[in-house]
């Protein structure tokens, strides 16, 4: 069996009492980075497990490896943050597995993108979600053009580097857009910035510093 476990956006009491229990029965680990579970089997005591780190740089070469363990053994495979497999390559491993027979259940909990929609007071009736947007300012547009077209909220990640130039990118081609970047959520430094496009560019433009993970909510109605 393979659970697939959602692991706290940032703060640990956001750990639900299945997603314990599942680590507690469970021998072997699967994670994008071994370091972040651990400060999760630590603080609540969780026990000692055994890992495989499963990341992009690794996914290829390591797979036929978590397969065979997966054939032998119950795993819980977790991200960073958040529900695996949205936006991670998580989702290879949940494909292998069923491909092989292998059972997969979903322990679910947080997740960045639904957490920052359910707080934006945009229309959350119909929303798409595109992971990381291309870095081309042409590719880039299209997409969110594709949710325009079909009236959908729009629902991205994007890096404390970039952001500026996709916020450049929004003004010049939806300045009526309205948005919310969603920034640290949960976190001691959790921060939400509202307006139109043109207002939360100004505002992310003063800052002298960008840190920490961001998720951007877009409605063009």
């Amino acid at each position: 069996m393979l659970y697939v476990t959602a692991t706290p956006l940032g703060n640990l009491d956001d750990t639900s009492e299945r997603v314990k229990e599942t680590f507690k029965k469970c021998d072997l680990v699967i994670a994008e980075n071994p370091t972040h579970s651990k400060i999760i089997l630590d603080h609540f005591d969780l026990g000692k497990k055994r890992f495989i780190q499963f990341a992009e740089y690794n996914e290829s070469s390591i797979l036929p490896k978590i397969i065979s363990e997966l054939k032998k053994t119950d795993a819980i495979l977790v991200s960073d943050a958040g529900t695996p497999g949205i936006s991670d390559p998580g989702f290879r491993i949940v494909r292998a597995a069923i491909a092989e027979g292998i059972s997969v259940s979903p322990i679910p909990g947080p997740s960045a993108a639904i957490s920052a929609l359910s707080v934006s007071g945009l229309p959350t009736d119909k929303f798409i979600f595109f992971g990381f947007l291309p870095k081309t300012e042409i590719k880039l547009i299209k997409l969110l053009e594709e949710a325009k077209n079909i009236e959908a909220t729009a629902v991205f990640y994007e890096s404390p580097q970039r952001i500026l130039k996709t916020l450049d990118y929004i003004v010049k081609h939806f300045p009526e857009a309205k948005m919310v970047i969603a920034r640290e959520m949960t976190k001691l430094h959790e921060e939400f910035t509202r307006g139109s496009a043109e207002e939360v560019k100004k505002v992310f433009s003063t800052k002298t510093s960008i840190k920490g993970e961001i998720t951007v909510v877009l409605s063009f109605k």
